[in-house]
C-alpha cells in the first residue's frame, strides 16, 4: 500500500509539473478523483473571477467625476496607510493562485469577466490627514496600469445568465434607432449652458447607468471625463469641426482647450496622422498644426480615419461583438498627460522642496507667488487665500475641502497654511480659532520658532500677530476679500454669465411669489417681511413638524406648506405658480466632510440636491416669458471638491463663499449658487446686526469670547476653545448660552422658536439646521428694484 501511494504521489507531481509547464497531462492512468483535486464552485473556472477594479465606475448609478477619487472619510490623525495596500495585494495574489489554478481543470472555458475603465478615476484615495500633499503626490506615483477595456457591444440583458444561452441568443446594436453615431464615434454635443463640446459615444454600461433612451446616446465628454445622455439630434460627426469650433471659448476656457487637445490628439491616432515636430515650447504653437488639420478635414484620411477601431478575432459565430481598445484610445481622460510634439528636450525642474523655495526666496530673491507655499512646487495654480504665496493644484483641492472643517475643540483641524501637518498648534487668542502646523513654521517662519512658540503662553498666531513678515510667511493685507474670491473661483469651471433683468419700475412691480424647498423654521419668509416686500405667495416645502410649528405660529397661517419635496410634481408647479423666486438648501449631513459616515451627492440625503434642481427647471420661465426669475441654492463650505463641481455643473454656475461672522457674533460659512443681483458683492453689517457675543446676551452675563464657532444641532457646538469653556459666565460661573441667545446670534427675533413646549436641545437642532438672517437680507436686499415694497 505504501509503494502504491508513493508511486500515485509521482504520478501527481508529474502532472502538476506538466501543467506548470504547459503540456498536456497524460490521461492514463490517472482518474478525475485520483487527482486530489475536487471541483468544486470555489476553485471552479465558472466562478473564479478576477477582484473588481479599481477602475470600475461605481455601482450606484452614479457617473463619476475626476475628482471622486479624492473623496475620503474623516478619521483619527494617524490614521494607518498600509493596511489597504496590503489587503489589496493578498486580494490579487488570492485571485491569480485560484485563477490559475482553475483554469487547468476546467471542463470548458467561460470568457473573461468584462472591466470597464472609468476615466478620470484613479487608484488612490485622497489622503485624510497629517502630510496630505506628500502622500497625494507620492500615491499618484504608484498607480498601477490600467487595465485594457473590453465593452460587450450587444443589446441589454442579464450580465448573469449562462455562456450557452447568452451565445444562442440574436446579438443587436445598442444604438439601433436608425439615427448614426455608434459607440467610439468622435462628435460635437450640446447641451444647455454650454457651447458644442466635443465627446465620443460610449456604452451604457460605462457610466454605470441604465441605457440611454430611444434617439438619445450616451457620451463622455473631453476635458473633464463626465457623463451625459443627449439627443442624437443634438449630434454632429467631429469632422464638422470648423462649423462648431469655438476661438472665443478656445481663447478664454481651460477646459475647452483641454478638451479639444485631447480630442484631435485620439483622431490623430486612429487617423495615423504625424506632426512635424516644433521649436517652440508654447502649446498654442503645439497645438496650431492640429486645429490646421482638423479645420481642413482631417485630410488625406477624412472621415473614415476617424472611425473606431473593432477586434480582429471578431468572429461570425456566437461570440458577441467586442469593441477593443486601449483606455487612453477610447475614454477621454480628464487628467491625461500632454504629449509634447516638439523635439526632446530636457523639462525644466518644477519641483522645489519647501526648503529650497525659502531659499530661493531669501536668497536669490525669487517671488513667492510663484510657489506653492503648501508643497514647494513652481508654477502655482492659484494664489494663496491668506498669505502671500500660490498654491498648486492638487494643494489648492485640499484647501478648498479643508479649511473649513473643525474639531470638536472648536479649531480648525488642519494647519491654515497647508491644511494638513502632523503635529499642530493652536493659537491663543480666545476668539482665533486657527491653528499652524509645526512643519510650516519650522519652514517658512525660522527652523526653531515651533520651539519658541511651544513656551509662549498664550501664543498667538500669525494671522493675529501684526501685518509683518515672518520668515517668508507674509498675511495679506486684503485676506477677507481674497478668501471668498478663492472659493468663488474655479478655472477649471466657467459658465455662461446668468441673465441679467433690468430693474422693473417702481409703478410696475407687483408682490413677489416664492417658493421656498427645504424651508426650515421660515428664514426667507422673515427676511422678505423684514426688508418691506408684499409677499403674494409663500409656498414651503417642509417635512420637520417642529419647523413647520414655527412658521405656522409665527407667520399666522400666511405660509402654504405642502408636502414633501420629493412629491412634487409638474402640475403642482404650474398650479401653485408662477413663481418669481425659488430658494432651498438641502440637508448637508451626506456631503459634509466632517461627518465620516456620509454618503455624497449620489446617495442618502444628498440626492435631495436633485429635487431642488428637478423643481428649479420646472418653475423657470419658458421661452417667451420675458419677466425677472431669481433662485438661490445653499449648502455647506466643507463639502468635497467633487461635489461642489458637480453642483456647480449642473446649475450653471459657481457659487459664492459667504461667511456669517462679519455680521454676527458667530461663524458660519456657507455656499450660495444663484442669480441674485450683486451675490458677490462685499458683505457689509447693518446698524442691527449684533457682531459681538456680549450684544447677544440677556443682562447680568458676560461673555468670555467676542465670537462664537459654528453652532451646529450638536450641543457640545457651544463650548469653545482648546478647553471646551462654556461661552458665557453668570454669577461668576461659566454658564452655557440660552436659546433667546442662540436666535439673536442667528439675527431670529427674541423666543422665535418658542412653540409647541419644545425644549432647548429641540430648538437649538432647529436654529442649527437654519440660515443666518443677516447673511440672507444681504441676498435679497437687491431685489427691492424688482417687487413691490411696502
Amino acid at each position: 500500500n505504501v509503494q502504491k501511494l508513493v508511486q500515485k504521489s509521482s504520478k501527481i507531481c508529474h502532472i502538476i509539473q506538466n501543467a506548470v509547464n504547459g503540456d498536456t497531462p497524460p490521461a492514463e492512468g490517472l482518474s478525475e478523483n485520483d487527482s486530489g483535486v475536487e471541483l468544486t464552485n470555489e476553485n471552479s473556472p465558472l466562478t473564479a473571477a478576477e477582484p473588481p477594479s479599481p477602475f470600475s465606475p461605481k455601482q450606484n448609478g452614479d457617473a463619476a467625476s475626476p475628482q471622486d477619487g479624492n473623496r475620503c472619510s474623516s478619521g483619527s490623525r494617524k490614521r494607518s496607510k498600509s493596511r489597504s495596500s496590503e489587503e489589496d495585494g493578498s486580494w490579487n495574489s488570492c485571485s491569480e493562485e485560484k485563477s490559475s489554478g482553475s483554469s487547468q481543470l476546467g471542463l470548458r472555458k467561460r470568457p473573461q469577466p468584462r472591466t470597464i475603465f472609468q476615466a478620470g478615476l484613479t487608484a488612490h484615495s485622497k489622503p485624510r490627514r497629517q502630510n496630505r500633499k506628500q502622500e497625494h503626490s507620492a500615491m499618484q506615483v504608484s498607480v498601477p496600469e490600467a487595465p485594457r477595456l473590453e465593452l460587450m457591444e450587444q443589446d441589454s440583458k442579464d450580465s448573469a445568465q449562462s455562456t450557452s444561452t447568452s451565445s444562442s441568443s440574436e446579438i443587436q446594436p445598442e444604438y439601433n434607432d436608425n439615427k448614426g453615431f455608434g459607440i467610439g464615434e468622435l462628435v460635437w454635443g450640446k447641451i444647455k449652458g454650454f457651447s458644442w463640446w466635443p465627446g465620443i459615444v460610449v456604452t451604457w454600461r460605462a457610466t454605470g447607468k441604465r441605457q440611454a433612451s430611444h434617439g438619445m446616446r450616451w457620451l463622455q465628454w473631453f476635458g473633464d471625463g463626465k457623463f451625459s445622455e443627449v439627443s442624437a439630434d443634438k449630434l454632429d460627426s467631429i469632422t464638422a469641426f470648423p462649423k462648431f469650433f469655438s476661438q472665443a471659448s478656445y481663447t478664454k476656457l481651460a477646459s475647452y482647450r483641454s478638451a479639444v487637445f485631447q480630442a484631435l490628439e485620439m483622431a490623430s491616432s486612429r487617423a495615423e496622422k504625424t506632426f512635424p515636430p516644433c521649436e517652440s515650447d508654447n502649446l498654442e504653437d503645439q497645438v496650431k498644426p492640429m486645429l490646421d488639420w482638423a479645420n481642413g478635414g482631417f485630410l488625406p484620411k477624412g472621415e473614415e480615419g476617424l472611425k473606431p477601431t473593432y477586434s480582429a478575432g471578431e468572429q461570425a459565430d456566437s461570440n458577441p461583438l467586442v469593441l477593443d481598445v486601449s483606455p487612453p484610445d477610447y475614454f477621454p481622460s480628464p487628467k491625461r498627460p500632454r504629449v509634447s510634439l516638439c523635439k526632446n528636450k530636457a523639462a525644466p525642474e518644477e519641483s522645489y522642496s519647501r526648503e529650497q523655495m525659502v531659499n530661493e526666496v531669501l536668497k536669490n530673491k525669487r517671488s513667492i507667488e510663484d510657489f506653492c507655499v503648501s508643497c514647494g512646487k513652481m508654477r502655482a495654480a492659484t494664489f494663496h487665500p491668506l498669505f502671500e504665496g500660490g498654491l498648486c493644484q492638487t494643494c489648492k483641492d485640499v484647501y478648498l475641502e479643508m479649511s473649513y472643517m473643525y474639531d470638536d475643540d472648536g479649531y480648525q483641524s488642519y494647519c491654515t497654511v497647508c491644511c494638513g501637518g502632523r503635529e499642530v498648534l493652536l493659537c491663543g487668542n480666545a476668539n482665533c480659532c486657527r491653528c499652524f502646523c509645526v512643519d510650516c513654521l519650522d519652514i517658512l517662519v525660522d527652523p526653531g520658532a515651533s520651539n519658541s512658540a511651544r513656551y509662549q503662553d498664550p501664543w498667538r498666531c500669525y494671522m493675529c500677530q501684526p501685518l509683518l513678515q515672518y520668515g517668508v510667511l507674509k498675511r495679506r493685507h486684503d485676506w477677507s476679500l481674497k478668501l471668498q474670491e478663492f472659493f468663488a473661483n474655479d478655472k477649471g469651471q466657467e459658465f455662461e454669465k446668468p441673465k441679467i433683468y433690468p430693474a422693473v419700475p417702481a409703478e410696475q412691480r407687483r408682490p413677489i411669489r416664492v417658493l421656498s424647498l427645504f424651508d426650515g423654521i421660515a428664514t426667507g419668509y422673515l427676511v422678505l417681511r423684514d426688508l418691506g416686500f408684499k409677499v403674494d405667495q409663500y409656498v414651503a416645502s417642509e417635512v420637520c413638524e417642529d419647523s413647520i410649528s414655527v412658521g405656522v405660529v409665527r407667520h399666522e397661517g400666511k405660509i402654504q406648506y405642502v408636502h414633501d419635496v420629493r412629491n412634487i410634481t409638474k402640475k403642482n408647479i404650474q398650479e401653485w405658480g408662477p413663481f418669481d423666486l425659488v430658494i432651498g438648501g438641502s440637508p448637508c449631513n451626506d456631503l459634509s466632510i466632517v461627518n465620516p459616515a456620509r454618503k455624497g451627492l449620489y446617495e442618502g440625503t444628498g440626492r435631495l440636491f436633485f429635487e431642488f434642481y428637478r423643481l428649479l427647471s420646472e418653475a423657470k420661465p419658458k421661452e417667451g416669458e420675458d419677466r425677472p426669475f431669481f433662485w438661490m441654492f445653499e449648502n455647506v463650505v466643507a463639502m468635497g471638491v467633487s461635489d461642489k463641481r458637480d453642483i456647480s455643473r449642473f446649475l450653471e454656475c459657481n457659487p459664492v463663499m459667504i461667511d456669517a461672522i462679519e455680521v454676527s457674533a458667530a461663524h458660519r460659512a456657507r455656499y450660495f449658487w444663484g442669480n441674485l443681483p450683486g451675490m458677490n458683492r462685499p458683505l457689509c453689517a447693518s446698524g442691527t446686526d449684533k457682531l459681538e457675543l456680549q450684544d447677544c446676551l440677556d443682562h447680568g452675563r458676560v461673555a468670555k469670547f467676542g465670537k462664537v464657532r459654528t453652532i451646529t444641532t450638536r450641543a457640545n457646538s457651544i463650548k469653545q476653545g482648546k478647553d471646551q469653556h462654556f461661552p458665557v459666565l453668570m454669577n461668576g460661573k461659566e454658564d452655557i448660552l440660552w436659546c433667546t441667545e442662540l436666535e439673536r446670534i442667528f439675527g431670529f427675533p427674541v423666543h422665535y422658536t418658542d412653540v409647541s413646549n419644545m425644549g432647548r436641545v429641540a430648538r437649538q437642532k432647529l436654529l442649527g439646521r437654519s440660515w443666518s438672517v443677516p447673511v440672507i437680507r444681504h441676498l435679497f436686499a437687491p431685489l427691492k428694484d424688482y417687487f413691490a415694497c411696502e
